[in-house]
């Protein structure tokens, strides 16, 4: 029978790891069914806290996260009170720009990133902080010259008194470039079991129709560093291909997926193509390859549906939930800037 699934072996390669804390944190008005503050925080894009206006108090979203509290409960304390914070900061500040910009009604939306990031071999650190309005950059902070920069004219107020205000641009500098590494730091090692562990996927061929395009999706994976992408008789292909995000599942692992336009290819050469996908660090490259007789489908009988794909569907549904539900912040380009997070609890 011929092989429908090929596990190539290549040489192994040690990567650096740059690791990354992240805080997201989001406040809306006019958004029904949808709490006025939100908070999260994330370590090498896995959610680690939580906190909203609901609750009213940081909760903690990793069993080694909550060993953490265990040992330190002044930094849960921490969390809770920066969380109660910015909500009034928040709040004061998405009021006066729908006041300057002469806003009256409707769904508006303040949203911050900010962190840091550590490279674990070089000792590299980058800190970031930076603000969306409306979906679009509102102003970002430059940590070498310590001033701040408006992409959108509306902004340049805030730029001009924030850049006046000295004392906030040390302590954002102490902060991102000490104060938050060290965090980091602390949180890789007491999360080192979960957040250095290897998951491998499970690749799949999908479609949802005979003439839609053919997905690859791979979900179930950790770390979040992979790439995915069809070959035609062993080059990369890039013409009618479309990649989407990685995105991340409810129980700590990440999906993603490529999509595949063969209206224009002839079944006699679809042969001639697979899907490849490699995990960063990890010496195994999974390679799919094209068959008909392997492409999941709306059409499969359930005696032939394979059980990894209802998993499959059930992942994508709570992702299409989640995605509904969460707030995206994008760049003017379209480009995702801020990841999907969602409060799985």
């Amino acid at each position: 029978m011929q092989a429908l699934f090929v596990l190539i072996l290549i040489c192994h390669v040690t990567y650096a790891v740059k690791h990354s804390l992240k805080y997201f944190l989001t406040a809306t008005s006019g958004v029904p069914d949808f709490p006025e503050f939100v908070g999260a925080a994330m370590v090498d894009e896995v959610q680690v806290g939580y906190c909203d206006s609901s609750i009213k108090s940081a909760e903690p979203k990793q069993n080694w996260m909550k060993t953490l509290i265990h040992d330190d409960p002044q930094h849960l304390e921490w969390y809770t009170q920066k969380c109660l914070g910015n909500q009034q900061v928040f709040r004061t500040n998405i009021d006066h720009l729908n006041k300057r910009l002469n806003q009256t009604g409707g769904a508006h939306i303040l949203q911050r990133m900010n962190g840091c990031e550590w490279d674990d071999e070089t000792g590299e650190i980058t800190g970031f902080n930076q603000y969306g309005y409306d979906g679009e950059d509102f102003i970002v902070l430059d940590l070498k010259t310590l001033t701040w920069t408006a992409p959108k004219p509306q902004a340049v107020v805030t730029k001009r008194r924030w850049d006046t205000e000295k004392a906030r641009l040390e302590y954002n500098k102490n902060y991102y470039i000490y104060k938050c590494p060290e965090w980091l730091k602390k949180y890789v090692a007491y999360g080192k079991k979960f957040l250095q562990r290897t998951e491998f996927p499970s690749v799949s061929l999908l479609q949802t129709s005979p003439s839609s395009p053919v997905t690859c999706h791979a979900t179930g994976f950790y770390p979040h560093r992979a790439v995915m992408f069809w070959r035609r008789d062993g080059e990369e292909v890039h013409e009618n291909v479309e990649h989407g995000e990685i995105l991340p599942n409810d129980d700590g692992t990440f999906q993603m997926s490529v999509n595949m336009d063969l209206s224009s290819v002839k079944s006699e050469n679809w042969g001639r193509y697979d899907c490849v996908f490699q995990l960063s660090g990890v010496q195994d490259t999974y390679v799919i390859k094209l068959n008909k007789a392997v492409i999941r489908t709306n059409r499969v009988p359930p005696s032939e549906f394979h059980p990894g794909y209802a998993v499959g569907l059930v992942v994508g549904l709570l992702l299409v939930v989640c995605i509904v539900g969460t707030l995206i912040w994008k760049r003017n380009n379209g480009e995702l800037l801020i990841n999907i997070f969602c409060n799985v609890l």
